[in-house]
């Protein structure tokens, strides 16, 4: 069954935050109701445009595989049923979460995808990637701090909001998280 789009947007190639970024382009660019096609390599987009969907108010349809490329559905919702996309509050620096490594009390949590913490992870940094982390809250201790670290600091600001909203008080997003991380790393 075809599926009639509005709007198709070549993400090919690009790696987080630039699907994101350019999606929340084009979907201002489209009328309510309208749907969206973004076709794109980076598998971690899967989880990325699913949690920027549900963030914002827009509807994932799904995503369909063809070779390498995964072809992501949104709808646009009408202006009422959006909501505001919000920065999380609490960032703190590399430098800030680099003094906190071994610490009692801290959780570093890495929510990119399995393949880019096996090349590249902090030291005692647990990994539950972004689209996972909503049905594996259990294995967090709510008391404490967690520092939530991506690529860049777009996927763990959703990540935290998770988090505070299921009740982690001492929760801080780390920019501008592994893209620029200059400290110890562990590898596979």
């Amino acid at each position: 069954m075809a599926i009639k789009v509005d709007q198709v947007l070549d993400a090919k190639g690009l790696a987080c935050p630039m699907p994101i970024v350019r999606t929340k382009k084009a979907m201002d660019q489209l009328n309510s109701g309208e749907v969206l096609e973004i076709q794109a390599t980076d598998k971690g987009s899967l989880a990325d445009l699913k949690a920027w969907a549900n963030s914002t108010g827009h509807q994932y349809l799904g995503t369909n595989e063809e070779g390498d490329v995964l072809l992501h559905y949104l709808r646009k919702a009408d202006p009422s049923e959006t909501k505001e996309e919000v920065d999380f509050p609490h960032v703190t620096s590399n430098t800030e979460l680099e003094s906190k490594i071994g610490e009692a009390g801290v959780t570093i949590l890495d929510v990119r995808e399995p393949a880019e913490h096996a090349f590249a992870r902090i030291p005692t940094s647990k990994s539950i990637p972004l689209g996972e982390l909503e049905e594996r809250l259990g294995e967090l201790n709510q008391h404490d701090t967690v520092y939530v670290v991506c690529r860049t600091g777009s996927r763990s600001a959703m990540a935290a909001k998770l988090l505070t909203d299921n009740g982690f008080e001492n929760v801080m997003n780390v920019k501008p998280g592994m893209s620029e991380w200059t400290g110890k790393v562990e590898n596979n």
